[in-house]
């Protein structure tokens, strides 16, 4: 189903005095055909805004985009009736560069196909192989080993804080600038977080795999991190190289941060643009690796069908 934003400016008065401006204001829709009171009301709404005495709108335009996640504009919720998945992991593939400067993957055959019709009866053949590669690879999950020594490894993770998270989607490909690229905890302040899966969309997926993947990347700012951690989110994901700035000098706080309060990271994640804000479940289950700390995940989302 299409979705739909008003994008205008905006007057707000108060009824106790006072006043409020806003310019190149965007709001999520319920429909294309909202009304000028309706938008006016839905703006309030997603303000908080209390004692409005009038709200003018100027340049009014409704365009057809994806939500971004308004307050005030339902999502739908994904527990009644059939779902759909979207993936949200890259694929895995031999000499795969995921983070620049580590090694790729290499895939060799244990057994082929050919060897394996000579142990078994006829028409019968299997293919066994081995994959040799980092914990880092694809769309990976770091544990609070991969950070600390003392910290839960890949098999220490419970499975309830990795599957049928509660997601709250971020779509900030239009919300940061090479010049300020650390996303910040205003940015994610109109959001109930608690319990959820906090999933980062930043568009820099696009560039995985080549070259313009490793630098001026978007990530999360040590200050947003703990604004997640104090918030009750139990998972950080986010489309990018790496959640903190890999060309900070070596400082890693959003990782640092994140991991030492038992909040899982996930990083090189893609396609979010495909899940709404809200109504979505988020599962990114690594396998149960003892004395491990990072491994790569089949992450995705449920979605209402």
């Amino acid at each position: 189903m299409p979705e739909y934003r008003a994008h205008f400016d905006f007057d707000i008065r108060f009824a106790n005095g006072g006043g409020l401006a806003g310019t190149g204001f965007r709001l999520d829709l319920p429909s294309a055909d909202a009304t000028e009171d309706e938008i006016a009301r839905l703006l309030i709404a997603h303000l908080g805004l209390a004692l409005v005495d009038e709200v003018e709108l100027r340049g009014l335009r409704i365009l057809e985009e994806p939500h971004r996640g308004s307050r005030g504009v339902d999502a739908a919720s994904p527990a009644a009736g059939e779902t759909r998945v979207v993936d949200l992991s890259h694929p895995i593939r031999a000499g795969l560069v995921t983070y620049p400067g580590l090694p790729a993957p290499t895939i060799t055959p244990h057994l082929t196909r050919e060897d394996s019709r000579a142990r078994y009866a006829p028409g019968t053949e299997f293919a066994m192989d081995v994959i040799h590669m980092i914990g880092n690879t694809g769309t990976y999950l770091d544990s609070p080993f991969h950070r600390y020594a003392d910290g839960s490894d890949l098999a220490g993770l419970e499975l309830s804080s990795l599957v049928g998270l509660r997601a709250e989607v971020f779509h900030l490909e239009d919300a940061w600038e090479a010049a300020r690229r650390g996303i910040r905890s205003a940015t994610l302040a109109d959001r109930d977080v608690r319990g959820a899966a906090v999933l980062l969309h930043t568009g820099w997926d696009r560039w995985f795999g080549q070259p313009e993947y490793g630098a001026g990347a978007p990530f999360l700012t040590g200050e947003a991190a703990q604004w997640l951690i104090d918030a009750g989110a139990v998972l950080v994901g986010i489309d990018s190289v790496n959640i903190d700035d890999t060309e900070s000098g070596g400082e890693r706080p959003a990782h640092s941060l994140l991991l030492g309060a038992g909040v899982h990271v996930v990083e090189h994640l893609t396609n979010l643009g495909s899940v709404p804000p809200r109504g979505a479940r988020f599962t990114a289950a690594p396998p149960a690796v003892e004395g491990f700390g990072t491994f790569p995940v089949r992450a995705f989302a449920e979605l209402p069908a």
